[in-house]
């Protein structure tokens, strides 16, 4: 029998001022999907050391680039399909926050490192209703937010609960069948019925952007969040807050820093190549933007 302990949620920062891309700069950062399936795997404490410090200097050299603070950036690493024993290498390596698509691997994993008290979750894919008892029990936030369906089933099970959680409303900025995510001309009406559920604490946005070696095709979807967030954030319901962008995975992430990300999901540049293949986790096209 598990003992469950209450999580708190993530404090949350400082507010961040809207950002733009300064006008004078030219931006030509590759991609790095032409690394997809193909990353070293993370074996020891070592490895997941090596490959955090990696990113993070990324990262800083992106926020570089377009005269950011690099302290604006939060790296989530994504630990999905990957076992316990690979997920307490990654805690001993410095990780107390991990992004999993599936609720229902990402409780058993809850379940199994129960020990590891200090450790946090947050779900990033695609849920459905039947599963909101889950994320409403051990969730620290929830990035995938597109109905008012799963809204609502949340709000009840963390009422429950007596649990507050962070959320990040989903937006479709690729056009793509294939992804979830409301267009972005539905997200204003979305926000309004948002404040009827006061469990659920609006952060921001979270795309997933075009899964392409194209890169301004990619980064156009950044830019689409963006722009939508800065126009929305003024006219938000009270008590919505739109101060964070979670947009960029392995494959793009500095770009999505150099449009503004305030976080970014980052899988296989630290863990590794995954086995399990990508349609296990997402509807059938190859470019779905499944690459965290």
């Amino acid at each position: 029998m598990v003992r469950l302990t209450r999580l708190h949620a993530l404090k949350p920062r400082r507010p961040i001022e809207a950002y733009t891309v300064k006008a004078d700069i030219t931006l030509e950062t590759p991609t790095l999907h032409d690394q997809h399936g193909r990353w070293p795997q993370a074996e020891s404490v070592e490895d997941f050391r090596r490959n955090l410090a990696d990113v993070y200097a990324r990262i800083t050299a992106a926020c570089q680039r377009v005269g950011r603070d690099p302290a604006g950036v939060r790296l989530l690493p994504v630990s999905k399909t990957k076992d316990e024993a690979s997920i307490r290498l990654a805690y001993a390596a410095g990780c107390r926050l991990l992004g999993e698509n599936k609720p229902q691997e990402a409780y058993r994993k809850w379940e199994a490192m129960a020990d590891l008290t200090d450790l946090h979750w947050s779900v990033i894919g695609h849920l459905q209703t039947n599963k909101a008892k889950l994320v409403a029990r051990f969730a620290t936030e929830f990035q995938a937010l597109d109905s008012l369906r799963i809204a609502e089933a949340l709000d009840r099970r963390l009422q429950t609960e007596g649990r507050a959680l962070d959320v990040f409303v989903q937006v479709n900025t690729s056009g793509e069948a294939s992804k979830y995510g409301l267009p972005p001309d539905d997200v204003a009406a979305f926000l309004k019925a948002l404040p009827a559920f006061a469990a659920l604490r609006v952060r921001g946005f979270m795309t997933l952007a075009l899964f392409s070696a194209e890169t301004e095709r990619v980064r156009q979807c950044f830019v689409r969040l963006r722009e939508l967030r800065d126009r929305l954030r003024q006219e938000a319901p009270s008590g919505i807050a739109l101060d964070e962008l979670s947009m960029g995975m392995s494959g793009d992430y500095e770009i999505a820093i150099e449009e503004g990300a305030t976080v970014v999901r980052v899988g296989q540049a630290i863990f590794g190549a995954r086995s399990t293949p990508d349609a296990y986790y997402w509807p059938s096209t190859v470019e779905d933007g499944s690459s965290q």
